[in-house]
């Protein structure tokens, strides 16, 4: 095998859920931006006495640290397996991550409907809206 045939294969397996570069970007950075959101609203969230606000504040922590490792693992280089967390959310399909996505930033909502844990998590929710709609492909 030819090098340039191994270059293609490799291409084909990096990009054979259909997505373009500039819609991964966004993914990732939709992704970022979520992350962040449930970090600051997870910590503002746990600012109570309520314990099932504090369980939704930590859970949203939570949700921006799963975020950050699986969509910017150079954020997190002091974790040792960081590395082979970002490489297996890699390989899953876009259809596989909006359901993870999207049922993390749910779990909060219904734990402790509140204005923090709806708008903290909306932009996790549409991470994983934006990776529910790569996996339908291009129309």
């Amino acid at each position: 095998m030819s090098s340039e045939e191994a270059a293609a294969s490799t291409k084909a397996t990096v990009d054979d859920d259909g997505m373009t570069w500039w819609y991964r970007w966004l993914c990732k950075i939709a992704g970022v931006l979520g992350g962040i959101s449930c970090a600051v609203s997870g910590v503002w969230n746990c600012v109570t006495v309520n314990p099932l606000n504090i369980a939704a504040g930590v859970w949203m922590v939570l949700n921006a640290f799963v975020l950050f490792l699986c969509e910017v693992p150079f954020c997190c280089q002091f974790i040792e397996f960081a590395n082979a967390i970002a490489a297996r959310a890699d390989k899953l399909k876009p259809w596989q991550k909006a359901i993870f996505y999207c049922g993390m930033a749910l779990f909060p909502i219904f734990l402790s409907f509140s204005f923090t844990t709806l708008f903290g998590n909306a932009i996790a929710f549409a991470t994983g809206v934006l990776y529910g709609l790569a996996s339908l492909g291009k129309k």
